[in-house]
């Protein structure tokens, strides 16, 4: 068993906002995979299908962002699966905009989401994707620039470029493993 769970705050008003990044991949792996990820569990909205013969749970958390470690221990205590079992799909500030990062590893970063779960779980050894939004231009609060939506259709592009770029690296985690989706898709640009 495995799991792919996407980051992202729930509700109408934060739809498609840098921050649920991961909940838009996971509704681009939805589509792709014809699997609903509508069952209520482990304080979440999840999906199960079949990827490369190995079963997959999809999984929205629906507990906001920063209480997302409470998702991911229900989770790996409902399915029985160790860390290294379950892929993160997250925004990243730190990361340029369009760009697309798998690591197997590692710390919370800035993200308060992954921070969460690192406490949640007492450890950072979950394998993610990291779709990058770029930091906030002077201008911006950090809150709002997050919690915005994309403003031009380019920027759009480049997002759904880039989620469906991080849709691709996570079914090939599913199918072949880490290394392997690192190696195919940390050389790729979305865009």
């Amino acid at each position: 068993m495995l799991a792919i769970v996407g980051l992202g705050n729930p509700g109408e008003q934060y739809a498609h906002s840098r921050h649920n990044a991961g909940f838009d991949v996971i509704d681009i792996l939805s589509q792709k995979l014809n699997c609903p990820v509508k069952k209520l569990k482990c304080r979440a909205t999840v999906g199960e299908t079949v990827i490369g013969g190995q079963k997959v749970a999809l999984i929205k958390p629906q507990t906001f962002m920063n209480l997302s470690g409470l998702t991911v221990s229900d989770a790996l205590n409902w399915y029985k699966i160790a860390p290294e079992e379950m892929l993160l799909i997250v925004d990243d500030i730190d990361l340029p905009f369009g760009q697309v990062r798998i690591r197997a590893k590692g710390g919370p970063g800035t993200h308060n989401g992954l921070r969460h779960i690192v406490q949640c779980t007492g450890t950072g050894d979950f394998p993610r994707v990291r779709i990058g939004m770029g930091a906030p231009p002077p201008e911006w609060d950090l809150v709002d620039w997050v919690l915005g939506k994309f403003r031009t259709p380019e920027d759009r592009k480049i997002a759904f470029d880039a989620y469906l770029l991080a849709a691709d690296a996570a079914l090939c985690w599913a199918e072949h493993g880490i290394d392997l989706a690192m190696n195919r898709f940390n050389q790729r640009h979305a865009g």
